[in-house]
Order: C-alpha cells, then sequence, then structure tokens
C-alpha cells in the first residue's frame, strides 16, 4: 500500500520574536517495510536548516531563524510504501520466552540505559506481573492494563508527566503513557524506549481509537531474537504498519517533534496550530529526497 503523509504545525505569536535554533524530528524512518519514495521539509523563509542524524540514528533537521518573527512553521510531505505487518510476527529467543526476560551480558551493556529505572514508583500490582509468566502475555496485559486504566487526552504541548503523576491523574496524553509504560518496564528489568511518530487507520474499533491520523507516541520493549518490538499503551495494541516511526529515544526530549524556544523581554501569547492529513494513492517510488 503507499500512503502520503502531510503535516503541517504553525506557531503564532502575538507580536514578533526572536527564535533560538530548533529541532525537529518528523520525518519517517526509511525501513523495509516503511520504504521513503520521497521527502519534502519547509520552514520560514530566510531560514538556515542543516540536517544530521543523532545518536539514535534519527534524522534532525536543526534550523536557525537569523530575523524576528511573529509566526514559524514546519511543513511535512513524504510518500511511503508500506507492508502489512502482523504485530506479533516475531520470533522469542528461549530466553525471552518466560517473564523476566534474561538478557546477556553484551546486551545489558548496551542496553544499559534503556534498562535504568529512573525513579521509584508505587506500582499497582497490574504492572508487576508474576515471574514465570509468558512474555508476550505480560506485555498485552501490561499494555491494555494502562489503556483501561488511563483515559486519553489530547495535549499539544507541554512535557511528559511522570509516571507518579499519570498514575494520579488516572488521565493523560499519548506521551504520558508512554513514558508510563517505558517505566514499569524498566522496573522490571526490561529495556524500552520511548518512539514519536503517526499513527494511520487504526485497526482497533473507530469509537476507541485514540491519536488517530495525528502525531503520535508509543513504546518499544527489547526482546532478545525479536529486537525493538512497539506497544501502543494509548490504544492498547501492539503497533504494526500502521505506526510510522520518525524518532526513537531514552527520555521525552529525545522524540519530541519540534523543540525551541522564543526570546523576548516578556511573556509573549502564542498558540499551536496543527494539520496532519494521511492518505493512501498510488505512486511510483523512486529514490527522491527534497530535503
Amino acid at each position: 500500500m503507499k500512503i502520503r503523509v502531510n503535516y503541517r504545525a504553525v506557531y503564532d505569536y502575538d507580536e514578533p520574536v526572536s527564535l533560538s535554533p530548533h529541532v525537529v524530528r518528523l520525518f519517517p524512518r526509511d525501513a523495509l517495510q516503511a520504504r521513503v519514495g520521497s521527502l519534502g521539509f519547509r520552514t520560514n523563509e530566510g531560514a538556515s536548516v542543516h540536517w544530521s542524524r543523532d545518536l539514535h540514528d534519527n534524522m534532525v533537521a536543526s534550523c536557525f531563524y537569523p530575523q524576528e518573527t511573529a509566526v514559524m512553521e514546519v511543513a511535512l510531505e513524504a510518500e511511503i510504501e508500506l507492508t502489512e505487518r502482523n504485530p506479533f510476527g516475531f520470533l522469542l529467543a528461549p530466553r525471552a520466552l518466560r517473564w523476566p526476560i534474561d538478557y546477556d551480558a553484551r546486551e545489558r551493556e548496551l542496553l544499559s540505559r534503556a534498562l535504568a529505572p529512573e525513579e521509584t514508583v508505587d506500582w499497582p500490582s497490574a504492572l508487576q506481573p508474576q515471574a514465570g509468566m509468558d512474555t508476550v502475555t505480560v506485555l498485552v496485559e501490561m499494555n491494555q492494563w494502562i489503556h483501561a486504566n488511563v483515559t486519553y487526552e489530547r495535549r499539544e504541548e507541554g512535557e511528559a508527566f511522570s509516571p507518579e503523576e499519570t498514575l494520579r491523574r488516572g488521565r493523560g496524553a499519548c506521551r504520558d503513557t508512554a513514558v508510563l509504560l517505558v517505566a514499569a518496564l524498566r522496573a522490571q528489568g526490561v529495556a524500552a524506549r520511548l518512539v514519536s511518530g503517526y499513527l494511520w487507520e487504526s485497526a482497533t474499533d473507530p469509537s476507541e481509537r485514540k491519536a488517530e491520523s495525528s502525531l503520535h507516541a508509543w513504546t518499544e520493549v527489547f526482546l532478545p531474537g525479536a529486537g525493538w518490538v512497539g506497544l501502543d499503551p494509548s490504544n492498547g495494541v501492539m503497533a504494526d504498519h500502521h505506526y510510522l516511526t520518525a524518532s526513537v529515544g531514552l527520555v521525552p526530549v529525545e522524540i519530541a517533534p519540534v523543540v525551541g524556544t522564543y526570546f523576548a523581554d516578556r511573556v509573549v501569547p502564542h498558540r499551536l496550530v496543527s494539520e496532519l492529513r494521511i492518505e493512501r494513492y498510488e505512486f511510483p517510488i523512486g529514490s527522491r529526497h527534497d530535503v
């Protein structure tokens, strides 16, 4: 199947401001099951854009704005050819079949930051599975428990809440539940990381879909034999071809789609208006990258 992704975000300030360099991570990853045919990006006229890969191999655009402005815009267009993927279509190494996962010494060394718990949380029993249980069953149940017990709320801006705050509030945006699941997995000695990207035409019941056709955040867990496997606690499902990865990271700032600030001698009110369209269509896959 072939899809086109169009995303546009406009930050509208009440008066001209100076902008810091902005880091943008909106770019779908090219992979065997998600081939990027073309990619276009634009921001304010006169801005200087520098391209790089970060420590997690995410494509990053660093945007520098030389003049004061009352409007900052970022926009992306991508054409992608997808192959349908079964989210349970993976094989586990024997040492990963039962909970908790047994990583070898080399894996522990390379995954050390993805394994380290960052805070002490009073975890509910549902997020403290018993040893010896089937690993996939544990992951499905933890994912679905968060979906059932944390009400989804859309929040365009702001940092992710801590796991403790999300549990206390009983509601959160996708980045809050992703952070919560990562922390719960790490507390069990399991390597996990954060993912941001796009969700389109979710296979779940339409009345239950959360963050469909929007910028989205979810979780990946490292399973020996399978590699990184995606879980979406906002929707309570495993990630399949409807999930388009743009960036991965260990902490929320490493996957934030746009990071930057403004400078002024007082607080300047501003508004964020964003639009995302993801649609199927026919196009010839090539190697053009308009960046």
